[in-house]
């Protein structure tokens, strides 16, 4: 039997992670990057976190700024921003990691499937040919290879270098 590792997630597993105040899409204080947050990037109207419990290494979170449930809710200027940066997050998941697939995915409603319900946000999982997807099947087992510290570090630069929206 091999073992899987995954260090990180025990304090998810105990119970002892430190309890969060407020949505995990609003982080406060007000930086475009925050690594102790996972915040990959915040502008005027949009954030990108990493997955701290990821479905693969790189799965990205992208949501409004503003706490809203539904894509109805978005104004035209935030709709405009959120797909530029769904494409921004896919080229720089594809130069820094390397994936032969990415899935997208949206819930809106928790019968649709969203954990975070009341704050729509966008998931972008990196897929690779012969990886071990068929484990969360089987065994219900996700195996992630680079620890996620890494994974922020290889993607924060190119997170740095994006233009900020022009909205407040």
């Amino acid at each position: 039997m091999k073992a899987l590792w995954t260090p990180w997630r025990m304090e998810h597993v105990l119970g002892t992670a430190p309890k969060t105040s407020g949505c995990l899409f609003e982080p406060p204080g007000a930086a475009i990057q925050d690594k102790s947050r996972l915040l990959l990037f915040r502008d005027g109207l949009t954030v990108v976190l990493l997955n701290r419990f990821p479905y693969a290494n790189g799965h990205l979170l992208l949501a409004p700024r503003r706490h809203l449930a539904d894509l109805t809710d978005l104004a035209p200027e935030e709709n405009c921003r959120l797909m530029a940066l769904l494409t921004a997050c896919c080229t720089i998941l594809r130069r820094r990691l390397r994936p032969d697939g990415i899935n997208i995915g949206l819930n809106l409603g928790a019968v649709a499937g969203a954990g975070i319900a009341d704050h729509l946000h966008f998931h972008l999982v990196p897929r690779w040919q012969d990886d071990h997807n068929f484990m969360t099947v089987c065994a219900e087992i996700r195996t992630i290879p680079q620890h996620i510290e890494r994974t922020f570090d290889a993607l924060a630069p190119d997170f740095l270098a994006l233009p900020p929206s022009s909205a407040p």
